[in-house]
């Protein structure tokens, strides 16, 4: 850990000021760059970077003040968590005006209540943000993510995340006992303020990746049926989730899903161009805890069927 922050630190501050120094030069070269339209996304592009590189660099100073002012452990936490949310929203407030979003959210009353555990889509680099700024922000709900082990190269994620109760898991890792008993922690001592969240797909979707997994398991019948059934989707990975699932100590379970950024499964497709002026379509519901299976052959089945429910809606068709 020490020896990639004394790598990942020095590295997001540079950037941070050699872009700032550089910026006029970037600016133009985008203009340029923006006349050919496979490039039409390249000087919004730069101006979020910019802010994702301001944004580092402020969350990295801001944690070194946390770090040094609070002494209490509770005081400590929430002034990480007020962090976190400063920074997540304002990347969503930097692409939403950089790229002229537009954000439609359906069924938010399924947000009222007490807190829940969270199992949303996840398409892009981007739809990250919408279980903070669209849930736990505006209810002051504090989730508690399973995140993948390669977000630590990001500094942020890295001090801040790793002080809050969150688990970094390794997706390539052979131990899954392990794994799966991380994820069980999470709901272990909840505040009554506090939620869960995991990713069911375990990875962003992309067309890509949903035909590589289908060479991965051809001999399995199983698997191809699941890729069949989930055209816009891919299965969920069972054993964080059920782990999730069967430690839930009496909490709702929202699912979230959305349509509008599956253009941007990787940061190079952001200049093409396919997040300017798009239309971000975001929808909740809400499970109740009582309706949701208390054993793991039962969650397995709801799973799958709240999945299906996920891909009527997120399917082109279904869109138009």
């Amino acid at each position: 850990m020490a020896y990639r922050r004394l790598l990942t630190i020095p590295l997001y501050i540079f950037l941070t000021l050699s872009a700032t120094a550089l910026l006029p030069l970037l600016v133009l070269i985008g203009l340029i760059l923006s006349v050919a339209p496979q490039f039409r996304g390249v000087l919004p592009t730069i101006g979020f970077v910019f802010c994702y590189l301001w944004c580092e660099t402020i969350g990295i100073t801001s944690s070194l003040y946390i770090w040094l002012r609070y002494r209490d452990r509770r005081a400590f936490l929430m002034a990480n968590y007020h962090l976190q949310c400063w920074w997540a929203n304002s990347l969503k407030v930097s692409a939403e005006k950089l790229y002229r979003l537009t954000f439609v959210v359906e069924n938010q009353e399924a947000l009222l209540g007490d807190p829940a555990i969270m199992l949303p889509r996840h398409a892009s680099i981007a739809d990250t943000i919408i279980p903070m700024v669209f849930y736990a922000i505006p209810q002051k709900v504090r989730l508690r993510y399973v995140l993948k082990k390669e977000l630590l190269l990001d500094p942020c994620l890295d001090i801040v995340g790793r002080r809050l109760p969150n688990y970094f898991v390794d997706r390539d890792g052979q131990d899954s006992e392990q794994a799966r008993r991380g994820v069980a922690a999470l709901l272990a001592n909840l505040e009554s303020d506090e939620g869960a969240l995991i990713y069911p797909e375990g990875t962003r979707f992309s067309q890509a990746k949903h035909a590589a997994l289908r060479v991965r398991y051809r001999e399995s019948p199983e698997m191809l049926a699941q890729l069949d059934r989930y055209q816009s989707l891919l299965p969920p990975r069972l054993g964080g989730t059920l782990a999730m699932l069967s430690a839930n100590p009496g909490l709702d379970v929202i699912f979230c899903a959305h349509a509008g950024f599956e253009g941007s499964s990787r940061f190079a497709d952001l200049l093409n161009g396919s997040w300017v002026g798009a239309k971000i379509w975001i929808r909740f519901w809400r499970i109740d805890y009582a309706d949701v299976p208390g054993d793991p052959a039962g969650q397995q089945v709801f799973l799958f069927q709240e999945w299906d429910r996920m891909q009527k809606l997120v399917s082109p068709a279904k869109l138009g």
